[in-house]
Formats: structure tokens, C-alpha cells, sequence
């Protein structure tokens, strides 16, 4: 069915390398002492972008699930407070729990029980498909980022 194949599609946009690095290329390798550095030019290190895509991953997630979702007040709810992460630890939960919201999306894109092209109940029109469609675009977008960090950094390509 053409439906299946639309989740299909979405569930591996959210993962895939076709026309960019993944998310999994782009953390790989990083040492810990350039996680907080940016290099000249820049607003932001690697530990910034890789902390944004969670925030503003996992509120998208929220945002499709939680009945009682409300927006933050600011978008510096979607950064960190800090250039580094505080622990070594920080930086492999920001890592892992960004590779599981994923996983929670593509399930959401593969939930028959969802109709894609409805309004999310709390939304103000947004549909699925459309939160689906801007979460894949916004970590392609931060991912090539961070990518353009490393090769600043010297970090580019992993080994």
C-alpha cells in the first residue's frame, strides 16, 4: 500500500545517509577534549549541536505523544547552558538517548493506528507527517554541522 510505503520512507529519512552523513558518522571518534571546542568562526561546539539535536528531537517527540505537551518559553530551552558537556558520561547519555527518541519516532511513522496526515491533538494544525518531515530536516541540517565542526577541528574523518 502506498501508506506503508510513506512510513516506510519516513521512518528511514530519520536514519538514513543517502544525500548526507548520519548522526552516527558525525559523533563517532570525538575526542573528549574537543567535545567542548569551537573552532574560529563558529558559535558552537561539538557538544552544542549534538545536545540541540537531542533537545529539540526529543520535543518533537513530545510534542507528537504527550497529550499534555506544552511549548517551551524560549528557544534556549533547545541548547545547552554550556560549550562542554559536564561529564564524560553527558555526552554518551545526550548520544544514546538521541539514538532511542529516534527509534521512538520511527515507530511513531510506522504506527498504522496514526493517520499521518492528521492534526497532532495538540498541535495548532501541525499533522504527523509534517513533524515526521521537519524532525528529518533538522537533524540532517545540525548533523551536516557538526560534520563542518570536526573538519575544523581537525577531527574529520573519523578513523
Amino acid at each position: 500500500m502506498a501508506n506503508d510505503a510513506l512510513r516506510t520512507q519516513l521512518g528511514r529519512s530519520l536514519a538514513w545517509e543517502d544525500a548526507h552523513g548520519s548522526f552516527e558518522i558525525a559523533v563517532t571518534g570525538i575526542p573528549p577534549d574537543l567535545r567542548g571546542r569551537r573552532p574560529p568562526g563558529l558559535p558552537y561546539s561539538p557538544w552544542e549541536l549534538v545536545e540541540h539535536l537531542r533537545l529539540a528531537q526529543r520535543d518533537i517527540l513530545d510534542f507528537c505523544r504527550d497529550p499534555t505537551y506544552e511549548e517551551p518559553a524560549s528557544m534556549e530551552a533547545y541548547w545547552p547552558p554550556d560549550v562542554a558537556p559536564p561529564t564524560e558520561r553527558a555526552w554518551e547519555d545526550s548520544v544514546s538517548t538521541f539514538r532511542a527518541d529516534r527509534t521512538a519516532m520511527q515507530e511513531l511513522a510506522m504506527d498504522p493506528g496514526i493517520d499521518l496526515f492528521a492534526g497532532v491533538p495538540q498541535g495548532t494544525g501541525q499533522t504527523y507527517l509534517r513533524e515526521l518531515i521537519l524532525l528529518a530536516d533538522h537533524n540532517a541540517y545540525h548533523v551536516g554541522q557538526l560534520i563542518a565542526v570536526r573538519r575544523l577541528l581537525g577531527i574529520w574523518p573519523p578513523e
